[in-house]
């Protein structure tokens, strides 16, 4: 495919797309030695090539059609790079699991026979730059064609447009192979009409596709969606399952991203770094996943426990946003489970339904969006982050929990990161910008096409109800009612005013109020705002100075 046109942007983050090899699951034991076999300790690599092809760190797929053969004629070049380092602080693990999987994915295509230049984070020839790197490499192959997948990131997707367009050779940009759609789908499906809407993407989807629809194209259970199921709180049985994933011991690596200058914050975890570093152990984990843990997914996937930071979530958005795992290998043995008996359908559907569904929506809304997108503040919010933001320090247990996990982990599920964190940020106020900035950076799954939505749409409203159709707000009672984390909190779940009230219930209620002009004839919230006329000015004044005086101290609640 020729290079299309794309728009303009800057330097960009760990990529997005896709690839196709045999999977080698002990690979990544030798990974970190075996980097720099590049053209000095590499004769063939040194020879001339005709075609340099990029892969950026989130196209780890061995599938691609790419690698279905060697040949002499192409070098593929994998590169640790500043640029992707520094444009935003990232979380310890997110740096070291993309290099080390990099790193494996290097040596499973030598092993299979492919050329490889991999630019190592400490190389001497390495440069800062993306396309600096990619300017000494075509001359040093004598280069006639550059090519590289279809990055998922804007910023990325615009900087080597941009470097196409000026090189002097032959350029192609070809698909990543691993969407259900293409950037354009959903924006095309929706052309004409007023509002987008999930559930009018997802039933589409699940026609289109085939999936868990009868000879008919009617829902196999009986109904599209089991939302309403899937709502449970946790009770402590059945237990948590136990973590299926192979840890590595990768601290030779991490010292190496230190030495170089990196900086990050979060627990590295080097020598245990659990993430899954190729396609087989990653293929394990979804097995995994389908047998010991998707049982019980559906009834407790909104739940939190300050017991079990994984309850039974899947862990496999890391795999997926890397490209080591397809959407559609996924779904098919989710749907397999729920068709068999082996999970409920409310399960099945709940879990085909975050990738099917908004997987793929969020990504289509993200293409039809940018650029700017990350500039809507609807609200006007400039609080910056609270410091226990990058500590975990903080009073309120729910918080300290969901935070203090994300540091910990690098990783939290939909209803921490919505519901919790993003909850709180939007009630006190915090920058959109801001939360965006280090939601991008503090989670190990976090590549902007999927988290930018996310963050500004759904979790902070910022774009005044392009993508959500509430904002996702609560006082404790909610937080209370899916979680364990109100118990033993030195706040009090049930006041609203006071230093031993919960900070949620001062700022939710005056978060309604300080905003009727943009909230009030939203028909998804009315109920707030005919309890909000309820009270007496001397009751909204109250809980407005409550919240203003947690506004002025978030530091130290």
């Amino acid at each position: 495919m020729s290079m299309t046109n794309p728009k303009k942007i800057t330097a960009g983050p760990f990529t997005n797309a896709k690839a196709s090899i045999s999977a080698n699951a002990n690979a990544s034991a030798g990974a970190s030695a075996n980097v720099n076999a590049s053209s000095k300790a590499n004769p063939k690599a040194a020879a001339g090539a005709g075609t340099l092809r990029l892969i950026l760190g989130d196209q780890l797929n061995p599938q691609h059609s790419w690698f279905r053969q060697p040949q002499d004629g192409f070098v593929y070049v994998l590169m640790e790079v500043r640029q992707e380092t520094d444009y935003v602080l990232h979380h310890a693990q997110k740096i070291l699991a993309i290099f080390a999987a990099m790193r494996d994915f290097a040596d499973q295509l030598r092993q299979s026979g492919h050329r490889v230049h991999y630019l190592a984070i400490d190389d001497p020839a390495n440069q800062p730059s993306m396309t600096a790197n990619l300017d000494a490499l075509i001359m040093q192959y004598g280069a006639t064609v550059f090519e590289y997948q279809d990055p998922d990131e804007w910023r990325l997707d615009a900087q080597l447009a941009d470097y196409a367009r000026q090189l002097k050779i032959e350029c192609q940009k070809v698909s990543s192979e691993h969407f259900y759609t293409e950037r354009h789908e959903a924006a095309e499906l929706f052309a004409g009409r007023t509002k987008w809407l999930m559930e009018t993407f997802y039933r589409h989807m699940r026609v289109r596709h085939r999936v868990l629809v009868d000879d008919a194209k009617k829902p196999v259970g009986g109904q599209w969606n089991f939302d309403t199921e899937n709502r449970k709180s946790w009770p402590g049985v059945p237990l948590e399952p136990s973590d299926a994933r192979t840890p590595h011991d990768h601290s030779v690596l991490w010292q190496t991203i230190v030495s170089a200058g990196v900086k990050s914050f979060g627990e590295p975890n080097a020598d245990r770094l659990a993430w899954p570093l190729n396609r087989t152990e990653a293929l394990q984990q979804l097995d995994a996943f389908i047998v010991h843990v998707l049982p019980n997914f559906g009834d407790f996937q909104d739940a939190m426990s300050s017991k079990a930071w994984r309850l039974f979530h899947s862990l496999l958005s890391f795999a997926m946003n890397t490209k080591m795992l397809s959407p559609r290998e996924v779904v098919s043995k989710a749907e397999a489970a729920g068709r068999a008996g082996e999970a409920p359908m409310a399960a099945a559907e709940g879990f085909i339904r975050q990738i099917l569904g908004w997987r793929e929506y969020v990504r289509g809304f993200y293409w039809a969006h940018m650029p700017g997108y990350a500039q809507h503040n609807l609200f006007g919010h400039t609080l910056p982050l609270p410091s226990w933001f990058w500590t975990g320090q903080t009073k309120m247990r729910g918080m300290a929990a969901a935070i203090g996990q994300s540091l910990e982990q690098a990783h939290a599920h939909h209803i921490q990161r919505l519901m919790v964190i993003g909850n709180f940020a939007l009630l006190a106020g915090l920058d959109p910008a801001e939360v965006h900035q280090w939601y991008l950076g503090v989670y190990i799954d976090a590549f902007e096409w999927v988290e930018l939505p996310n963050t500004v749409g759904m979790s902070q409203f910022a774009d005044g109800g392009l993508l959500a159709t509430k904002p996702y707000v609560s006082s404790a009672a909610y937080i209370d009612r899916m979680s364990d984390y109100c118990k033993g909190c030195q706040y009090d779940k049930k006041l609203r005013e006071g230093e031993r009230a919960c900070p949620f219930n001062a700022l939710y209620w005056d978060f309604h109020a300080r905003n009727k002009d943009k909230l009030a004839n939203n028909p998804r919230i009315g109920m707030v705002y005919r309890q909000l006329e309820k009270m007496t000015p001397a009751a909204v004044q109250s809980f407005q100075a409550q919240a203003d005086s947690l506004r002025g101290k978030l530091d130290q609640l």
